[in-house]
């Protein structure tokens, strides 16, 4: 078992895993963010029978200046003799250029429907953003609607800055890879991808208006969220939470409480381990109810924020 952090208690936190999910989850920002007394981090440490589980909330796509992680970060990767997130990004599945595939191949739509036709009346002004956005819509027209938000969304963020590359699992899974830390998938892009997959073609055409809509506010909403992420603020990402599971429930519980709830059973286990982990999952599975933090806290584990 590794050394235990300094002033941590035992007693009681682009290649991203999906860029989908993580471009759905990073603008969920509505709100200004508020500035906490405290120190804190989106980070928290649940003890276990002999160990210690690190839960550190991810934002999974940053600009170069914000990639920085926070000292009780870095200070738990030192601890954790093993790492979990929610893909193994150096299993071979993980490969950029192997997720883009199967993205592309689980996005295509049932022979004999277009995106055209799925998108009906709105093509026109989808299109008009589309080509503002320098995407050529026509060339997607065998694709769902959800592939055309998340190139949308891959577009919007990369041109202000934005990539997996600085993003939390990347910037400790070359760490890792540097040091050989083993690190473990929570599941697979299959399954990520497959949560927008499996939305009804009305409702993917709903989600990519909306993201159209959030555009225009796209960076007052990063800039909130980044903020409250930084102080530590989890009242604020859990009202982000709620504020977009009530306006968009079809997508955000599969997207959210369902997930946790699978991920759970598995850090179960990991706390009747001898090797500490530190497990990074995206910020908004860490904050609010039915949260991986309020699941386990429900099993009876001692939870506590740093």
């Amino acid at each position: 078992m590794a050394r235990r952090l300094p002033g941590l208690t035992r007693a009681r936190c682009g290649r991203a895993a999906s860029i989908a999910l993580a471009s759905a989850l990073l603008l969920a920002a509505l709100a200004p963010a508020t500035v906490l007394a405290k120190d804190r981090h989106i980070f928290w440490t649940v003890a276990g029978r002999h160990n210690t589980v690190y839960l550190l909330g991810s934002i999974h796509v940053l600009r170069a200046e914000d990639a920085s992680l926070p000292p009780v970060a870095t200070a738990a990767y030192d601890d954790a003799e093993r790492l979990v997130m929610e893909i193994d990004l150096d299993d071979d599945a993980g490969d950029p250029l192997a997720m883009a595939a199967t993205m592309q191949r689980m996005a295509l739509l049932p022979d004999g429907r277009t995106l055209r036709e799925v998108l009906g009346a709105d093509y026109a002004k989808i299109t008009a953003h589309a080509q503002r956005s320098g995407l050529d819509l026509a060339a997607l027209d065998a694709f769902a609607p959800w592939f055309v938000t998340v190139t949308l969304l891959q577009l919007e963020l990369a041109s202000r800055g934005y990539s997996a590359e600085f993003g939390v699992e990347q910037t400790i899974s070359r760490e890792a890879a540097a040091d050989r830390k083993p690190i473990q998938g929570l599941e697979t892009p299959q399954q990520q991808f497959a949560i927008l997959a499996g939305l009804p073609l009305p409702l993917q055409k709903r989600f990519l208006m909306m993201t159209l809509e959030d555009t225009e506010q796209l960076d007052a909403e990063l800039r909130d969220m980044l903020a409250a992420w930084k102080a530590g603020d989890t009242e604020k990402l859990a009202r982000v939470l709620g504020d977009e599971f009530d306006e968009f429930p079809e997508l955000y519980r599969p997207l959210t409480e369902d997930r946790n709830r699978a991920w759970v059973p598995r850090l179960v286990d990991l706390l009747d381990d001898d090797d500490d982990y530190l497990v990074v999952v995206g910020a908004l599975h860490l904050v609010g109810p039915n949260s991986i933090v309020d699941l386990l806290r429900q099993r009876g584990f001692t939870v506590t924020q740093q």
